[in-house]
């Protein structure tokens, strides 16, 4: 079935962004307005990383287009709320079909909910602890190469698995560093690239 996000009039700017935004609506809205443009809310870089693990295994396209229904179904992302989920939730969430129903990743969400609040009882932000690994600077790729990770990504990676964090592997951070700025990977003919 096609997506009503996903037809719309040709762009005058086709062509000049990148590759993989071109051909849906849903992918060019997330792309011009969203991907690549440096986060510093802790709230949201968190959520970012929890809908990532979402993704594992699918196309983002399917994360974008449940996106509103993972808000809802899991209290806007509010980790002190997500927290508190207990067996009830996890069977309810498993029966939404506004999200993805994979077990393993909605425990793994609430875990790392949990994980966010200790942090923060501790004093570290989320912000500071995503942002701490390049002090605070976006990495900007050449242009050119397409990386499924990277050693910072793997660095970054165990770091949260350390943590006791689930779904958050070399390729699904870096995927989050994009997502978020933290890396400037838009091609070089892209428009957006260096706008951060």
């Amino acid at each position: 079935m096609t997506d009503p996000a996903d037809s719309s009039p040709p762009d005058p700017r086709a062509g000049h962004r990148c590759t993989w935004a071109e051909g849906s609506a849903l992918y060019r809205d997330y792309h011009d307005s969203e991907w690549g443009v440096p986060e510093r809310d802790s709230r949201m870089l968190w959520e970012t990383l929890m809908l990532e693990g979402f993704q594992a295994g699918l196309a983002w396209i399917v994360i974008l287009r449940k996106r509103e229904g993972f808000r809802a179904a899991f209290a806007g992302f509010d980790p002190v709320k997500v927290a508190a989920f207990d067996d009830a939730d996890i069977e309810r969430l498993m029966a939404d079909p506004g999200i993805v129903r994979a077990r393993a990743k909605i425990v793994a969400t609430i875990t790392g909910a949990r994980i966010y609040n200790e942090m923060a009882a501790r004093g570290e932000s989320f912000a500071d602890f995503a942002w701490g690994f390049t002090d605070g600077r976006v990495i900007r790729g050449d242009g050119h190469t397409i990386h499924a990770s990277t050693p910072l990504s793997e660095t970054i990676s165990k770091e949260l698995k350390r943590r006791g964090f689930k779904f958050v592997g070399p390729t699904i951070v870096y995927a989050w560093m994009q997502a978020v700025g933290i890396v400037d990977d838009h091609a070089a003919h892209c428009f957006r690239r260096g706008q951060a």
